[in-house]
């Protein structure tokens, strides 16, 4: 498992096992994970909602297999960075909200496995500030510096 702009212990603790820092590159993303991988990831995800960011995603999956999971929120609406020749090399891309979550018929097992301590969200909780300083956790957000904030009354 590759991870493309971080590091450290909560991506090593979900099985990545690669780090690529973009800035340290003299080629695109694409060409870098295309060398290490002898073509190409089976899976990317894009989830920061940036164009170029997807392109890359896109492009550094396997040609005949890859599949690219778009679950970035975009600012604004746009046109995808794709040529649709590039889907007919066997690429493709999808998009997800929330993962697919149901929350009509998932949210009652969801909360069943939170109470009983199956699932532990706590871990995903960064920060905690207190609700006047929401500007502050915003900021964190913005800097990829926080997970979630959890904001006290």
């Amino acid at each position: 498992l590759y991870n493309v702009v971080g590091g450290g212990g909560a991506g090593k603790a979900v099985g990545i096992t690669e780090f690529i820092n973009p800035k340290d590159l003299d080629v695109p993303v694409h060409e870098k994970i295309g060398a290490i991988t002898e073509g190409g990831v089976d899976y990317s995800f894009e989830c920061v909602g940036n164009l170029e960011v997807l392109r890359e995603a896109f492009l550094s999956t396997h040609t005949g297999w890859g599949l690219t999971v778009l679950l970035g929120i975009h600012p604004s609406p746009m046109l995808l960075p794709l040529h649709p020749m590039e889907l007919f090399n066997g690429r493709q891309i999808v998009g997800s909200i929330f993962g697919g979550f149901k929350g009509k018929t998932q949210l009652p097992k969801l909360a069943e496995q939170c109470m009983c301590g199956t699932l532990n969200l706590d871990e995903f909780i960064t920060h905690e500030l207190p609700f006047h300083n929401i500007n502050e956790a915003f900021q964190l957000l913005i800097e990829g510096k926080s997970l979630r904030c959890l904001l006290h009354l």
